[in-house]
């Protein structure tokens, strides 16, 4: 037998970012929104543990123990007692190294797909608790739906929202290193005093309404000046969905994807079209958002 997960990407509404920790991280204000791109991580039985791959960019995900997916079947079977012996085969639609989280999917797919293969019996909070050990954004990958993460954006608290919101996002022509993103913010921030992270009343409020324009207004991202930095070419793409009508653009997380609200379907296409004639992005993608979860189908 043999059992597929969707795992949806994500976009950050919100990432309030403070000063670095004495372990390294930084403590945050995550607002996370599941949108509707998905990878599909299947899991079957094997002689030992392998991974295998395919989809856009599929020649970067590594193939070694080193994949969160492997990580997270790994994780499992320690605490089981058992090897982890599965070969799981990931089909990519989440950006790679877009800062949509596309490996923290990866990861948090492999282990509800190895828990209900290997019938591991283990609890909701068993597979956060393994979520957070593997990554900041894992968690979230399981919840879904929109949330607040706080820590290094692992503690999650469920958002309500009142209805769904409609993105358009860019693909950049190459990636960027989330630690070096943060490593740029801290160089940025030398001499400043940097606020203690809080979300957004107001984006909280918007998210719980429904509301679009409420939430293009409070939407922010404290990464997009690294990330912008570090990939100056990300700001004519910025402008050209802006020119184009997007309600809001911003940086998705760590980058170097960008992501633009819309008004509704419609207005999301002309973004869309718009960006894909600026020849300032590789591939451009249109979803919804919240969605589900990491979900056995």
């Amino acid at each position: 037998m043999s059992v597929t997960v969707r795992v949806p990407a994500k976009v950050n509404v919100q990432l309030a970012v403070g000063a670095a920790r004495a372990d390294g991280f930084h403590d945050l204000a995550n607002v996370f929104l599941a949108v509707g791109l998905h990878d599909e991580v299947t899991v079957t039985p094997a002689d030992e543990l392998r991974i295998t791959c395919e989809g856009p960019d599929a020649h970067q995900v590594p193939l070694d123990r080193t994949n969160l997916a492997a990580r997270a079947a790994i994780a499992l079977a320690g605490r089981r007692g058992i090897e982890p012996d599965v070969h799981i085969h990931i089909a990519k639609d989440i950006p790679v190294a877009g800062g949509m989280a596309g490996g923290s999917a990866d990861g948090a797919g492999a282990l509800l797909a190895c828990n209900t293969l290997w019938g591991a019996g283990a609890s909701r909070a068993e597979l956060l608790a393994i979520c957070a050990e593997l990554g900041s954004d894992v968690p979230f990958s399981l919840v879904g739906g929109a949330a607040l993460g706080v820590g290094r954006g692992e503690q999650l608290t469920v958002l309500e929202t009142g209805g769904t919101f409609p993105w358009v996002f860019a693909m950049a022509e190459r990636g960027l290193s989330t630690p070096a993103v943060f490593r740029e913010f801290d160089r940025l921030a030398q001499g400043r005093e940097i606020p203690v992270p809080v979300a957004s009343a107001d984006l909280l409020e918007a998210l719980a309404k429904g509301d679009v324009e409420g939430l293009a207004a409070a939407v922010s991202n404290d990464l997009q000046p690294a990330a912008l930095s570090l990939f100056p070419e990300l700001a004519d793409t910025l402008d050209a969905g802006r020119g184009a009508g997007a309600l809001a653009a911003l940086v998705s997380g760590s980058g170097p994807t960008t992501a633009f609200l819309a008004r509704d379907a419609e207005s999301a296409e002309k973004v869309a079209q718009a960006l894909r004639a600026s020849g300032t992005c590789r591939a451009v993608r249109t979803a919804v958002g919240p969605v589900a979860g990491a979900t056995a189908v």
